[in-house]
């Protein structure tokens, strides 16, 4: 029978690979890579402001798009994110939490949480469609149309740098971090 201690190395392993092997997949429905020019967006934070593209031009960005706030896994990506974001600082990288919630949602979610990342809201959902991160979701037999959880590392001259399609959060924004640390070093 395995130990704990097993069980989260052997995780680990098989999270690292994952994580490579995601990251040069073009699985996202308009096939962003590495290397594509990122969508530009331009959309409304979670407190009132425009936040765009453009806004990160010279500085790395983490665009992480998530389901619905307030929902367990959101809140656990949401405050790993957070818990993280002097790291991703340090790394000359920002976060930008992305859902089709509304603007008012997105405040209480990161009030309620003390959430220290930015949120922006897109209900018209053409962001959200530019980078392949809505689409055909399946729940309990019943299909529907909805974000997918996935996440991209954009470089400051606004072109991908990393792909995490259909992100499972646990250990996600460890990863990411990584990978926006080996951007700074390279």
């Amino acid at each position: 029978m395995p130990t704990k201690k097993s069980v989260k190395a052997s995780v680990k392993k098989a999270a690292k690979p994952a994580v490579k092997k995601t990251a040069k997949s073009s699985a996202t429905k308009p096939g962003l890579a590495p290397g594509d020019k990122a969508p530009a967006f331009k959309l409304s934070r979670d407190d009132g402001s425009a936040v765009s593209l453009s806004s990160f031009k010279g500085r790395n960005l983490v665009l992480y798009f998530y389901p619905k706030a307030d929902t367990p896994g959101c809140t656990q990506e949401a405050m790993d994110f957070s818990r993280l974001r002097t790291a991703f600082a340090k790394a000359n990288t920002d976060i930008l939490g992305v859902s089709a919630d509304p603007v008012v949602a997105q405040a209480k979610f990161k009030a309620k949480h003390k959430l220290g990342v930015a949120l922006a809201s897109d209900e018209t959902t053409t962001m959200l469609q530019a980078y392949g991160a809505w689409g055909e979701k399946s729940m309990y037999g019943r299909k529907f149309l909805g974000v997918i959880r996935s996440t991209f590392l954009i470089d400051g001259k606004g072109r991908i740098a990393g792909v995490w399609p259909s992100v499972k959060v646990a250990g996600h924004a460890e990863a990411v971090l990584e990978a926006a640390r080996a951007l700074v070093a390279d």
